[in-house]
């Protein structure tokens, strides 16, 4: 031979830069033994199986006949069964075209062009002898390098390859014109087109990919490997331009549902990878609101009129838990546009104090957001309607505390003359719903979750705390889940939050209030006794006091 028409060794390189590896670098590479006296040692197919991923008896018997398992060798070895291996040694030595696999590379886009056509190189081969179809030549040998070491190869068939990949069909069209200008020279051609894909995180993951080539129905295989291992192949797919296996592995996870791992899972791929819109516009649209925040306005003010307008209590308490642990500031959920303003808050308060003040009146017609449920709620008892608006108005109180927005309410509630004066007049088994919601602000007083000023404590004690007093007997029969032992502590811990005076009032009309009614009024004693330190005891008085 001729070796001045050897051609000098150069890099094939794709543009495109290569597959990007599995985000899960699960190991799936298979190990090569140490050669014995020059030998290689060539692999079973089980040795190359991934044993993370799904595979079924049936596919495995398809795929036996489009690659061979005997055409999976060791590295260096020349497979027993090329059609001419003398031929092979003769030729020029082309050089294996290789796939830059850098890292930094990694985020691209893809786009889905229209199929190439199969060049004319590759069409000669095939009819020149090995068989007319297309499983039956296998014309390409791929050696898998992983990034641990290991390596894998795979006999392959270029038609197959060029159709399906637009990477490897720039490879063989390159590595077929370097062949053919090779054999002007020498008189014979490379039969065997050899790529070498460096760095893979994932071999396993990297062949069952170039597999899914060779299927028909890749919505069916899809379906058994599974969501977590198909967003696995998706990416490879992008990376090496497979549109065929891009397309069904989005057309299949648009059609299924995901745990939330998987929509995690999927939401990293798509930020590393840019498809068109028209090829994934269905599956953006299940993970991201793509309107703005104007197009859907309100909707946690939505969901909690909905919620204090509904006339079924287990359904109404169902919904405020969860409603209340999504808007809640601990939820483990992004609120970036459901935060319910103050505004919206006080707006749905302020309707239900009309509703409180309508029912109490006997004019609860009078309500428009009453007509919801026109029949319905009409015909249950006035006390059970009336319990309702109470609840509403604690839950809000309780989305408020979370939020230190509850200042203002604390001013809303005090001035509350009509109620007041309804409170006077109704019947005690109806009233004491009332001071529920007063309890429900003296133990956030008490307990410091709600700071407010001195003018607003002061207003709320001297407007309700004669109430309470009155409904406390009611309370405790009908408790609601409220903790009377709690109550009674944070009554008497607000009431020390004021100034002298003001306590010696409150605390007089406690003490002669206590004397008449016994247990059917709240214990003070503890708080009285601190009282009664603070303003009469000096000096060592108030020291024994407290040692005692």
């Amino acid at each position: 031979m001729d070796h001045s028409c050897r051609r000098r060794r150069r890099t094939w390189c794709c543009s495109f830069a290569v597959p990007p590896s599995s985000p899960d670098n699960l190991y799936a590479a298979t190990h090569y033994s140490k050669p014995r006296q020059g030998k290689s040692e060539t692999f079973s197919k089980p040795n190359l199986s991934v044993p993370s991923s799904p595979q079924s008896t049936k596919s495995g018997s398809r795929m036996a006949g489009r690659i061979d398992p005997r055409r999976i060798l060791s590295p260096g070895r020349v497979s027993p069964i090329d059609s001419d291996p003398a031929a092979d040694n003769s030729a020029a030595p082309i050089p294996s075209p290789v796939i830059d696999s850098r890292p930094q590379l990694r985020s691209r886009s893809f786009r889905a062009p229209t199929p190439p056509p199969p060049p004319p190189a590759v069409v000669k081969e095939e009819g020149s002898g090995s068989g007319g179809t297309k499983d039956g030549v296998f014309d390409v040998r791929m050696c898998l390098r992983g990034k641990n070491g290991g390596c894998m190869v795979l006999e392959l068939n270029s038609v197959v390859l060029y159709a399906n990949s637009e990477v490897f069909a720039g490879l063989i069209s390159d590595y077929k014109k370097g062949s053919d200008s090779s054999s002007n020279g020498s008189g014979s051609s490379s039969k065997m087109c050899r790529i070498e894909v460096p760095e893979v995180d994932n071999l396993g993951l990297f062949r069952e990919t170039i597999e899914l080539m060779f299927e028909d129905d890749l919505t069916k295989r899809l379906s058994k490997i599974g969501v977590f291992r198909s967003i696995d192949l998706l990416e490879v797919a992008a990376g090496i331009k497979f549109t065929r296996g891009v397309l069904s592995c989005l057309k299949y996870l648009e059609a299924v549902p995901w745990t939330e791992e998987e929509e995690e899972k999927l939401r990293s791929l798509f930020t590393r990878f840019k498809f068109d819109d028209a090829t994934t516009r269905d599956i953006l649209g299940r993970l991201y609101l793509n309107d703005s925040a104007d197009s859907q306005p309100n909707v946690a003010m939505q969901l909690v009129w909905s919620i204090t307008s509904s006339a079924d209590a287990n359904a109404r308490n169902e919904l405020k838990s969860l409603v209340k642990g999504l808007l809640s500031k601990s939820s483990v959920y992004e609120k970036n546009h459901v935060d319910l303003s103050k505004e919206d808050l006080y707006s749905v308060c302020h309707s239900c104090l009309a509703s409180l003040v309508s029912l109490f009146e006997g004019k609860s017609d009078d309500n428009p957001r009453e007509h919801s449920f026109p029949k319905k709620d009409m015909n249950k008892p006035l006390i059970e309607r009336i319990a309702r608006q109470v609840d509403n108005i604690n839950w809000l109180l309780e989305i408020m505390f979370d939020g230190q927005l509850a200042e203002d309410f604390v001013d809303i509630w005090a001035n509350q003359c009509q109620l007041l004066k309804l409170h006077d007049d109704a019947s005690p088994m109806v009233r004491y719903e009332l001071s529920r919601v007063s309890a429900t602000l003296f133990v956030a007083i008490g307990t410091r979750k709600l700071q407010c000023r001195l003018e607003s404590r002061s207003g709320l004690l001297q407007a309700w705390f004669k109430p309470m007093l009155l409904d406390f007997g009611w309370l405790q029969r009908c408790k609601k889940g409220l903790d009377m032992k709690a109550l009674e502590e944070a009554m008497g811990q607000a009431l020390l939050t004021l100034p002298l005076k003001q306590q010696h009032m409150l605390f007089m009309e406690w003490f002669r209030y206590f004397s008449k009614h016994g247990t059917e009024c709240p214990n003070l004693s503890k708080a009285f006794q601190i009282w009664w330190r603070r303003s009469f005891l000096r000096g060592s008085e108030t020291h024994d006091i407290e040692s005692r």
